[in-house]
């Protein structure tokens, strides 16, 4: 997937040209997650960052559609839901009517303008303090919404992404305990990343430490609580020398790296990282192995499909006594070990050069020394 799929993109672009409204047909496969997760995550509050021109990014009415629903619909105007979707992955495709089908959508709405902060620590650099490397995660989750079957409705987000709010503070504290890098070293823990990525949006869009001498972003989302993987794994496969870093990094702690296993979901454009590579900067989510040394591939990959399908955006994402996170220990000395390099270093990694975020970087080239 190209960030032209995210849905994001689609409220996004529709807004510019003016629609009346959008609505998405959620796909479980392409989207790479269930219903339940397009439902938790959207019919409590819904936020966006204060914008000067807010129609220019948002139509007066966005929603979601199962699949199931919408090919009954088509079925009613006489057309075929999957023709059409075909017809619309070609040059073309025309807008077409759904003949006899209408629309009728009431909303109460109740808009306030609310604080939400993201929580920022430093770690100055003792040669070059306005040269900064950044570690993230997000705090947020999505708060209390509708119950599960057991009538549970407060979401935890022990995983996502309390492990990354873990991991940030652990990593704070060993810079804190260790002498002072070259460069310095900051712990971003953003906000609204839940409701669109917004906390950094806010913060690529109003930096407290220029974008042009921002070295690199590592970001932790949503990182596993089990034992130790063979492997490890980032959101998206872009290619950029800060992947290759850590490449040859893990190499010291034999773990190898495994390429994005679902492109096609577009996971280089659903965490933090991206509105900072969007702009140039280095950035890369880092992401726990599926080969785990005990139980193999085979245990590591049903972990992961039990958690997307049972736990992810659900109330049942909860703290468990029976995790041992000795994997997530191993993965933070790795980012611990690529952040300090950087950090001592000289070194300004880049996209490669069919990147497109190179043109963005290379554009404040300048203003880095």
């Amino acid at each position: 997937m190209t960030y032209y799929g995210r849905w994001t993109y689609k409220y996004e672009e529709m807004a510019r040209r003016g629609a009346l409204g959008t609505i998405i047909v959620h796909e479980t496969a392409p989207a790479s997650y269930g219903w339940p997760t397009v439902k938790n995550s959207n019919t409590n509050v819904m936020y966006d960052i204060v914008r000067k021109e807010p129609a220019k990014a948002h139509a007066p009415m966005e929603a979601w559609i199962q699949r199931d629903v919408v090919v009954d619909l088509f079925k009613r105007a006489g057309m075929d839901f999957e023709a059409s979707k075909k017809l619309a992955q070609t040059r073309e495709f025309k807008p077409q009517l759904l003949k006899g089908v209408t629309l009728s959508a009431h909303y109460a709405v109740d808009a306030q303008v609310i604080k939400s902060k993201n929580v920022v620590g430093i770690k100055p650099g003792t040669e070059r303090p306005n040269e900064t490397v950044i570690y993230s995660g997000h705090w947020d989750h999505l708060g209390v919404g509708l119950p599960d079957a057991k009538g549970d409705k407060i979401y935890n987000g022990a995983v996502d992404n309390a492990t990354g709010i873990a991991s940030l503070l652990e990593l704070a504290r060993a810079y804190g305990k260790a002498p002072a890098p070259k460069r310095s070293v900051v712990f971003l823990a953003v906000t609204a990343e839940e409701k669109g990525l917004l906390g950094t949006e806010y913060y690529a869009s109003n930096p407290l430490y220029p974008l042009a001498t921002t070295v690199g972003m590592i970001n932790m989302d949503a990182l596993r609580p089990d034992g130790p993987a063979r492997n490890f794994s980032s959101s998206g496969d872009a290619k950029q020398d800060m992947l290759d870093m850590l490449v040859a990094k893990a190499k010291q702690w034999n773990m190898s790296y495994s390429p994005d296993p679902q492109p096609e979901a577009g996971h280089f454009f659903r965490s933090d990282h991206f509105p900072m590579a969007k702009r140039g900067v280095p950035a890369i989510s880092f992401e726990s192995g599926e080969d785990w040394l005990e139980g193999g591939e085979a245990a590591g990959r049903a972990a992961k499909e039990a958690y997307t399908t049972n736990n992810y955006h659900q109330p049942s994402d909860e703290w468990s006594a029976q995790w041992p996170f000795t994997g997530m220990a191993r993965d933070l000395e790795v980012l611990y070990s690529l952040g300090r390099d950087l950090a001592d270093s000289k070194a300004w990694p880049n996209w490669s050069q069919d990147s497109e975020f190179r043109t963005v970087r290379d554009q404040t080239a300048a203003k880095r020394k």
